[in-house]
């Protein structure tokens, strides 16, 4: 996969919080699914890859165990979830509750 995010993947993205990691990623997420409902099957997977380079770039970063575990949970549930059979029921009101969440959680930190 061509690393979209090349200035993230050079070594920015490793300096940055967990929240505002995990909040980047949610926009990506947003956008994937926004694209689907608008019926822009293109767009939608380009962000989804796009999604999924932000949660490799998060799990190769120093982050803590509990923090590696949730991001390896997120990118196994997204991927279920996007491009595979939803064998775990997710919805894209529930990942928009997820993220929403988190981002409340950095902007609180700030």
């Amino acid at each position: 996969m061509n690393n979209q995010h090349k200035e993230l993947a050079a070594g920015k993205w490793r300096k940055m919080p967990f929240l505002e990691q995990m909040a980047n990623i949610g926009s990506e997420v947003e956008r994937s699914i926004s694209w689907r409902e608008k019926k822009n099957e293109e767009f939608s997977k380009m962000a989804f890859y796009r999604s999924l380079e932000l949660i490799d770039l998060t799990l190769s970063a120093p982050i803590s165990f509990p923090q590696r575990k949730e991001t390896a949970r997120l990118r196994e549930l997204w991927s279920d979830y996007f491009a595979f059979n939803n064998c775990y029921k997710s919805s894209k009101e529930s990942w928009r509750k997820y993220f929403i969440q988190l981002l409340f959680a950095f902007k609180n930190k700030k």
